[in-house]
């Protein structure tokens, strides 16, 4: 029985935990030869190694999603080893909370640098190596269209990812390639559960506020937003185009 993503090749950038991770794997368990990115060559090769012994075919490379030039090294590998790109989850970024009164240029610089600098390069430098009828998928996130307390430069910068989306369908639709964006909820990862520090009772009381938010009284996991991903990744989407998919247990639907 054919997997959904036999033969294709794909790239998954901030693969080395929590989402990215486990859409990489899924990625890789339907058939893809999948690259991943990340910025710490350690849990780099930790997530490739997973791959590997799940039976699936996978390169790790070492990037920097806001670094020009380690993007075009990516490319140039990927072009030497493949000669094209089927599918493109721009995954890498991320955020933290600082509440509007104490927002600092430095904090401003490095969510924009992460979320729309590197989402925008990402995929404008890998347009060359791009199949017709390629699959880009890019991470938004429920915080793009709704309000949350002291977040609201990691808000904006994932609003702007979802215009990102809006647009692109149209410069690239002589190409047919699609462009969607993928907005998890609050998602059980390493990221989201930073966001309270290190201390293990406050991590805890972070995952039960935010999971008494959501209509199914739980956080998401990984594995789920993979699943949707795939889907996106897959010809089952072959007529979804400019889509934002939130996958949020219903938080954004009340």
């Amino acid at each position: 029985m054919a997997r959904k993503l036999d033969n294709k090749i794909a790239l998954v950038t901030g693969a080395t935990s929590g989402i990215g991770l486990a859409t990489a794997q899924r990625f890789a368990a339907e058939g893809a030869h999948v690259y991943l990115t990340g910025r710490r060559q350690a849990e780099l090769d930790a997530a490739v190694k997973s791959i590997h012994e799940a039976g699936g075919k996978a390169t790790g490379v070492r990037v920097d999603s806001t670094k020009l030039g380690e993007l075009d090294a990516l490319y140039a590998q990927i072009k030497e080893e493949q000669g094209r790109l089927d599918v493109l989850f721009a995954n890498a970024g991320g955020g933290s909370m600082l509440s509007f009164g104490s927002i600092t240029e430095e904090h401003f610089d490095d969510t924009f640098n992460r979320n729309v600098k590197g989402v925008l390069f990402t995929v404008q430098k890998a347009l060359p190596l791009l199949a017709k009828g390629a699959s880009v998928i890019l991470t938004g996130s429920t915080a793009g269209s709704a309000g949350t307390a002291a977040f609201s430069v990691y808000s904006a910068s994932k609003a702007a990812v979802r215009s990102f989306a809006r647009n692109w369908i149209l410069d690239l639709k002589d190409r047919q390639i699609r462009v969607n964006t993928i907005s998890p909820g609050a998602t059980r990862t390493p990221g989201l559960l930073d966001l309270a520090g290190d201390d293990a009772a406050q991590r805890q009381g972070l995952a039960d506020y935010l999971a008494a938010q959501i209509p199914m009284g739980r956080l998401g996991e990984p594995g789920e937003i993979a699943g949707a991903a795939l889907f996106l990744a897959s010809d089952d989407a072959s007529f979804v185009n400019g889509i934002e998919l939130f996958v949020d247990g219903g938080q954004q639907q009340i």
